[in-house]
C-alpha cells in the first residue's frame, strides 16, 4: 500500500514536470479571407434611373456655335466599390433612335444613314474595362460601340456622391461624367465644307448626369 502511494506521488511529480517543459500546441490560425471575397462584400449594384439622368452631347456647328442634344432612351447597371474602385464597373445601353436636339428636321437627319443609321444600328453601348481613382473622382476606361464600331474611351467621373435617401427611404447616389470622341473614328463622316472649316465639328463631347437607384 505504501509502495502504491509512493508510485502515485512520483507519477504526479513527473506529470507536472512534463507539463511545464512541453509547450502547449497552438490552435491552427484561421484561414485568411480571400481579397476578392472581401472586396465583393463592399460592392453594391445599382440601376440607372432614367427619369433623373441624362445622356447628352455637344458638337460645333459652322465652327462658331455649339449644338446640344441628348438621348431619351437608355438603361444601365453600375457596380460601385468605394473601398476598391478597381472592382467597380459600368454597362450602359442607349437607343440612338431616341436622339433629340429640339429640332425635328435635324433629328431626322441624325437618324438617317448619314449619321447614326438607326435602321441598321439599333443600339449604342458602353462597357467598362477598368476603373481607377483620379484627383476629382474616377477614371473609367471602357469600350464604346457606336455605329457598329467599337473603340476605347475614357470617362472622367466626378463622384460618386454619398448615398442619400428619398422620402420613401430608398437610397440613391449620383455622378457626372464627360469624354470627347472623334466622330470619324466611329464612321460618322458626313460633312460639308465651308469657309474656314466644315458644317459639323469633328469632336463630340459626351456629357452624362447619372442618378442611381434600386440598390442591391
Amino acid at each position: 500500500m505504501f509502495a502504491t502511494a509512493r508510485f502515485a506521488v512520483v507519477s504526479a511529480v513527473l506529470g507536472a514536470i512534463l507539463a511545464v517543459a512541453t509547450p502547449a500546441l497552438a490552435a491552427p490560425p484561421a484561414p485568411p479571407v480571400p481579397a476578392a471575397s472581401a472586396a465583393s462584400a463592399a460592392a453594391t449594384t445599382w440601376d440607372i434611373d432614367p427619369a433623373h439622368s441624362s445622356v447628352g452631347f455637344v458638337v460645333k456647328h459652322l465652327v462658331i456655335a455649339k449644338v446640344r442634344g441628348n438621348f431619351k432612351t437608355f438603361s444601365g447597371t453600375v457596380v460601385i466599390d468605394n473601398k476598391v474602385p478597381a472592382n467597380s464597373s459600368v454597362v450602359v445601353v442607349i437607343d440612338p433612335a431616341s436622339v433629340d436636339t429640339d429640332n425635328g428636321q435635324r433629328d431626322k437627319h441624325l437618324k438617317s444613314a448619314d449619321f447614326f443609321d438607326v435602321a441598321t444600328f439599333k443600339e449604342m453601348k458602353f462597357v467598362s474595362t477598368k476603373v481607377d481613382k483620379s484627383a476629382t473622382g474616377l477614371k473609367v476606361m471602357g469600350n464604346l460601340t457606336l455605329h457598329g464600331v467599337t473603340k476605347p474611351v475614357v470617362l472622367d467621373v466626378d463622384g460618386p456622391s454619398a448615398e442619400i435617401k428619398d422620402p420613401g427611404g430608398r437610397p440613391h447616389v449620383a455622378f457626372s461624367a464627360t469624354t470627347t470622341i472623334k466622330r470619324a473614328d466611329f464612321g460618322l463622316t458626313w460633312n460639308k465644307a465651308i469657309e474656314g472649316g466644315s458644317v459639323v465639328g469633328e469632336d463630340v463631347k459626351i456629357e452624362l448626369e447619372i442618378e442611381l437607384g434600386n440598390k442591391r
